[in-house]
């Protein structure tokens, strides 16, 4: 559309003799076009719109609404030095144009000119005194700019021309208390109120001022006294809720709150707000001690509001948060059956049930997310997880080949598949397959850590290639030299090769790290200082080792190390 409009115009001026007629013709026809421009603008064609804008300030360089919308189409593309240029241009054209200045000070403000805003502003006003919009206008820049003085001389002009009313009453309330005008503001709040035009709104802030003051009777007043007028309105009824918990008045607190949440007014994103706030500040001695009426609250907001995502997930984190996973699970299920196509809804079950160690659920619940997500490899991840918990191996191994198969060119969805069914057949015991394994992954990357360390840690139980292994584990430590597994395994093999002396120092280096926390780590550094002699220190580790050997880790370790201290008895 945008060329067939350009090259109707440059034929049109290509074709016209340059004679005052045909440049009244010339004229009309980018009129014309002008028109469409417009229509395309108003149906969100900006680019179209801005192109034919282009060509007609080609034909007519003076037409000022062209340029106009030009810095319109500018505008709405981001554009802002283009458009003030234009905006500018249509405003030297025609000066009295009110519309020009005013989109221009739009302009300004968005750009974050505002001198440049109040400088225009102000110069309307001059000009158009009676248009009260340019005054609230003014309110808001002034006081964004913090001159207050000029922001209360703007109210006074408004209340001249139209009145007092509720919003120029809280804008000047709002300006005292930043001027730190405290009673001056509660003033003309109370005079408001005073002079017919009682307002839930303003009645609320006399509330919350009171609150402030520390003031509570006179607060929860100001704060029944909104309810009568609208017993729904939300800032009066969560005013008079914390003021009754600020006094330690909980049953009228639960009371209120109970209101609020069956309020049939109230939408339930105020309601889910409220309770999600409430479920982060609470701490846990007061969630064990209100347990019974939290729990009211709750099922409460459920009942009113059953199909709503975010009361659901709301509801569901207080019960995981205060120890009853079951029900938080049941929710998150409801939330994500109910809005299946919802990913945050499905991984924050799926997340939960992991969380729980729910592993059958789990296992289940990923594989539906996933035929839901085929796009999410961490769905199949997280089942394969499950499926190890619950020792369905097999399981495992067909996880991570229906991964590979969903993603054939993600490299590292094969690597992390590869890994872990060579891992998975070490334990079933098929060492060929799980070395297989293991070569197919680092034929995608020949310097993978996880594997290398695997791989190399069994061929040294096996008592093979300790070479090969040698090879691998050194890589692993070049790669990441604060893994206490890897040291680990670099250091045995030195143990096994006969190096005890020069695996001493890696074993250092893996208590630094973290080996302390393993039993198998710490089995290895004794028997490596058992080997060079140092029996005390070996019976230290050793100690430490059994301490720690409760899921027997490493079966018959007690009676390993018996042997061990009967043979230095005899040494």
């Amino acid at each position: 559309m945008k060329f067939k409009y350009c090259i109707a115009i440059l034929s049109l001026i290509l074709c016209l003799p340059l004679q005052n007629a045909n440049a009244q013709k010339l004229k009309k026809a980018a009129e014309s076009f002008l028109i469409d421009a417009v229509q395309l603008y108003n149906d969100g064609q900006i680019q179209e719109s801005r192109a034919i804008l282009s060509t007609v300030l080609s034909g007519d360089p003076g037409n000022d609404a062209a340029y106009y919308y030009a810095a319109l189409c500018d505008l709405r593309l981001n554009k802002l030095e283009d458009a003030e240029k234009e905006f500018l241009e249509a405003i030297k054209l025609a000066p009295d144009n009110y519309w020009y200045k005013d989109r221009l000070a739009t302009l300004y403000m968005l750009s974050g000119r505002s001198d440049k805003t109040i400088e225009l502003y102000e110069a309307l006003i001059r000009d158009y005194p009676k248009k009260l919009e340019l005054y609230y206008n003014l309110v808001n820049l002034y006081a964004q700019t913090g001159d207050f003085d000029k922001t209360i001389a703007t109210l006074d002009e408004i209340e001249k021309m139209a009145g007092r009313d509720e919003t120029t009453v809280l804008a000047r309330y709002d300006i005292l208390m930043h001027m730190s005008k405290w009673d001056e503001a509660i003033r003309v709040l109370n005079e408001f109120n005073e002079e017919g035009y009682p307002s839930p709104t303003v009645l609320s802030r006399l509330g919350d001022a009171m609150l402030s003051e520390d003031r509570d009777s006179l607060a929860l007043d100001y704060y029944n006294e909104a309810l009568t007028l609208d017993p729904s309105y939300v800032p009066a009824l969560l005013g008079k809720a914390d003021t009754y918990r600020f006094i330690g008045s909980y049953d009228e607190f639960f009371g209120t709150l109970d209101v609020f949440l069956k309020s049939p007014d109230i939408v339930p994103m105020v309601k889910t707000s409220y309770m999600s706030n409430l479920t982060q500040r609470m701490d846990g001695r007061f969630a064990t001690e209100y347990m019974l009426q939290l729990d009211s609250l709750y099922e409460t907001g459920l009942a009113q509001c059953p199909k709503d995502s975010a009361m659901l997930k709301t509801a569901a984190i207080y019960y995981f948060r205060s120890d009853r996973s079951d029900r938080g699970n049941e929710l998150f299920k409801a939330n994500a059956e109910l809005y299946p196509d919802d990913y945050d809804a499905v991984a924050l079950y799926v997340e939960a049930l992991n969380v729980s160690e729910e592993w059958e659920q789990l296992s289940a619940a990923c594989e539906n997310a996933f035929a839901r997500f085929p796009k999410e490899a961490a769905f199949l991840s997280l089942k394969s997880f499950a499926d190890y918990q619950l020792k369905d191996f097999f399981a495992v191994i067909k996880d991570n080949e229906k991964m590979m198969e969903a993603f054939p060119k993600d490299k590292q969805v094969h690597l992390e598949a590869y890994s872990a069914i060579g891992d998975i057949y070490h334990m079933l015991g098929e060492e060929k397959l799980a070395y297989r394994a293991y070569d197919k992954a680092l034929k995608i990357d020949p310097e993978y850590a996880p594997v290398l360390n695997n791989y190399a840690y069994y061929l040294s139980l096996s008592g093979k290639k300790l070479k090969k292994a040698y090879e691998m584990s050194r890589i692993t430590i070049e790669k990441e030299p604060d893994n206490s597994t890897y040291l680990d395994t670099f250091a045995w093999i030195l143990h096994l090769q006969g190096k005890d002396l020069e695996a001493k120092p890696f074993f250092k280096q893996a208590m630094i790290y973290g080996g302390k926390e393993s039993v198998t780590v710490l089995d290895h550094y004794a028997e490596v200082l058992y080997a060079l002699g140092e029996y005390e220190l070996a019976r230290v580790y050793w100690d430490m080792a059994k301490k720690q050997n409760s899921d027997n880790e490493i079966p018959n370790l007690d009676a390993k190390v018996e042997s061990r201290m009967k043979a230095i008895k005899k040494k």
